[in-house]
């Protein structure tokens, strides 16, 4: 089995900052999440999820 390495600088991770290394590559992947530069795949066609219902 190999070492898990840190996603951000590829350096081994840190049991403590798992997935990462350090609190700055987990700052750093943070950010990027909030800037917008992640996504997670979704649909873009509204038809696709299915209908809206009243509460009504």
């Amino acid at each position: 089995m190999t070492a898990a390495v840190c996603p951000i600088c590829s350096k081994p991770t840190a049991p403590e900052h798992r997935p990462f290394c350090s609190r700055r590559c987990a700052d750093v992947d943070l950010h990027r999440w909030l800037a917008g530069r992640y996504a997670v795949p979704g649909s873009e066609d509204p038809d696709e999820a299915g209908p809206i219902e009243d509460e009504d």
